[in-house]
């Protein structure tokens, strides 16, 4: 098969490990850097241009886009659909896994598990906001956050109202999250491809650290999913019509809570932490559902 793997940077781990993996089953894998594509969007005959030529016709389409190239990257994605290009995550998927708001909205809608939340635009609303969610400790978020970054525990009621005072002076979409105290700092990712959890890793966050994102020095090592976490990332995934994705859950007294559906879940980590082929795992789900009769990903209404 001739698969495409949409990527900035060739050089990051999960992209060099998709196609190595690729490649090692016998596939023909390029990686194109999604900002240097470009599109005839008017013609009957849809096509992506890259440095000046056309793209040959892909089998399979493996996007790697980052939050901040989200509206580019889905628009790219898009064109490889309409041109029939089978994509592991549908566009409109990972526009609605990157809006954090409306991802709860819809996870909420269908009973998962979640942290209580609030969300609002004026500053008369701090106190109430704070009161709703539970009361300090909180955590405030910024909507575009990726990696930790943005993500402030406040302790105390008067340091939630001068936190969210300060992101809303800078006109900044924040939520506002109860503290789940019992996680201890820790999390667990979930990789989900095709319906079913491949692997999944306890992340603690470093000495002193709330959040716990390798990225922030945190740790990670091999879990063993309760029935309850297990069906709670499935459905979480299902629910944002994801085939291929990263659900973080805290352990809370009161079951799962999903605190993230990643669309991009990063490779490194959890292969490291678990020993597992996960990009191997990406190419046997595309080979069994590239075909032109290919159920697609389940999409919420």
């Amino acid at each position: 098969m001739k698969i495409a793997i949409l990527s900035r940077n060739p050089k990051l781990y999960s992209t060099r490990r998709l196609k190595e993996a690729g490649e090692a089953l016998g596939h023909e894998v390029d990686i194109i850097d999604t900002l240097h594509c470009y599109m005839d969007i008017t013609s009957s005959r849809p096509t992506v241009r890259y440095h000046g030529q056309e793209l040959p016709k892909y089998d399979a389409i493996i996007p790697r886009i980052g939050a901040s190239v989200t509206f580019y990257g889905t628009a790219v994605a898009r064109q490889f659909e309409m041109m029939g290009t089978f994509n592991i995550n549908d566009s409109v998927a990972i526009s609605r896994s990157r809006d954090k708001l409306r991802s709860l909205q819809l996870l909420s809608r269908k009973g998962i598990g979640l942290p209580r939340t609030g969300f609002a635009s004026k500053p008369d609303n701090i106190k109430d906001l704070i009161k709703n969610v539970g009361g300090a400790p909180v955590v405030i978020k910024l909507l575009e956050g990726t990696q930790g970054i943005g993500v402030v525990l406040a302790d105390t009621a008067k340091a939630a109202e001068a936190i969210i005072e300060a992101f809303m002076g800078l006109k900044a979409n924040i939520l506002v999250q109860e503290f789940i105290k019992e996680a201890g700092g820790a999390d667990i990712r979930c990789l989900v491809i095709g319906g079913k959890v491949v692997a999944a890793m306890k992340r603690q966050g470093a000495e002193g650290e709330f959040r716990s994102n390798l990225h922030r020095g945190g740790s990670a090592e091999v879990v063993k999913l309760s029935k309850e976490e297990r069906e709670t990332a499935i459905n979480a995934a299902k629910i944002m019509g994801l085939n291929f994705c990263g659900v973080d859950l805290l352990r809370s007294q009161n079951g799962p809570m999903v605190m993230e559906v990643n669309s991009s879940p990063g490779l490194e980590g959890i292969e490291n932490a678990t020993g597992k082929n996960i990009a191997g795992m990406v190419f046997d789900f595309i080979e069994k559902k590239s075909k032109p009769k290919a159920a697609k990903a389940i999409v919420a209404k």
